[in-house]
């Protein structure tokens, strides 16, 4: 039976997840993301192969739960912004904005972000098994708040528009994570291209 470490088995899980998620992101820094194997995350992590499948049946499952852990406290920000629903839907979209692209300045995001780097987010499953999901739901809810309020121009299909939108917040994403020192400007135009498709037509 393999070493417990931690004082609990919750904490050993924990520092497994970390150790396969920093053995994924030197292997990318090494190869492309196809040539990477189970058996070489498993080597760089310190563990069998057999001890790695309790994790993840193979290597795009394990990049989804890596991306998973990852996402969660962005997702609750980014919930906790959409609910404040008195405040204007611009400035929470902005907000918004801001926190989804500091992701990709996250060394655990850039398994994601990074062009070539792993299954782009466009492959990831649909429904609830998308780490995204809630993110692209919390947005969709502050959109259509805007459009009924009046602060945005009319939006019939809303979660088309927000599919959309997403492709300019994807790019910037890449773009951050490319360079990490564009992110001021980047984030300042993934945010006047999404306002200005948003606003009423004169």
């Amino acid at each position: 039976m393999p070493r417990i470490r931690g004082a609990s088995l919750e904490e050993h899980h924990a520092l497994v997840w970390s150790d396969l998620a920093g053995a994924l992101r030197e292997l990318l820094a090494e190869q492309d993301y196809g040539a990477i194997t189970m058996g070489h995350i498993a080597a760089r992590a310190g563990l069998a192969r057999n001890t790695l499948y309790n994790y993840a049946a193979d290597k795009d499952a394990l990049v989804l739960a890596l991306t998973h852990r990852a996402t969660r406290p962005t997702v609750a920000r980014v919930t906790a912004v959409a609910d404040r629903s008195g405040e204007p839907a611009a400035a929470r979209l902005e907000e918004i904005i801001g926190i989804v692209l500091g992701m990709s300045t996250d060394q655990a995001m850039q398994l994601i972000f990074r062009p070539g780097g792993g299954p782009p987010v466009t492959e990831m499953p649909d429904g609830p098994e998308n780490p995204f999901r809630e993110i692209v739901a919390d947005v969709q809810r502050v959109v259509a708040e805007g459009s009924a309020r009046g602060e945005f121009r009319r939006v019939d299909d809303v979660p088309l528009a927000v599919e959309l939108l997403s492709g300019a917040v994807r790019a910037g994403a890449e773009r951050v994570s490319r360079d990490p020192a564009a992110f001021t400007e980047t984030v300042r135009a993934t945010r006047e291209v999404v306002l200005a498709s948003l606003a009423h037509r004169g």
